[in-house]
């Protein structure tokens, strides 16, 4: 189901005309050549969350957003980043998401002028 959930929440993040507008890419990985400001999938890992009946998965997922400084269009792509992210269906192909649990993020300086935004998220899913 890891797969399947980051497949579909990259899918999500695209779907977005305003993170769209506003990244000048959405990556699995970080992508080899773009302009500032960008967001990848940067790892997951995932654990058993199975009941008696179902079978699911406790899944971790960091996203890095690279852009530019700590300007306040930074802290509105941050949250629209985080609100699609929370806004992603439960119903998916393959299995449901029963829950989205933000859980920390990391604020590194890379170059003098560019920022690293490390997100992770919990996500519980079970097969459907």
């Amino acid at each position: 189901m890891e797969v399947l959930l980051r497949a579909a929440l990259l899918s999500w993040l695209a779907s977005s005309s305003a993170l769209s507008a506003a990244l000048s890419s959405i990556t699995e990985e970080k992508p080899a050549r773009t302009v500032l400001p960008w967001l990848s999938l940067s790892a997951s890992a995932a654990t058993d969350w199975s009941t008696k009946t179902e079978p699911g998965q406790e899944i971790r997922i960091a996203l890095q957003l690279q852009c530019q400084g700590d300007a306040p269009a930074t802290a509105a792509l941050v949250a629209a980043i985080d609100a699609q992210v929370r806004a992603l269906p439960p119903a998916q192909a393959g299995f449901a998401v029963i829950s989205i649990l933000f859980l920390r993020s990391r604020v590194e300086q890379r170059a003098p002028t560019v920022r690293a935004i490390l997100m992770e998220y919990r996500f519980r899913v079970q097969a459907a």
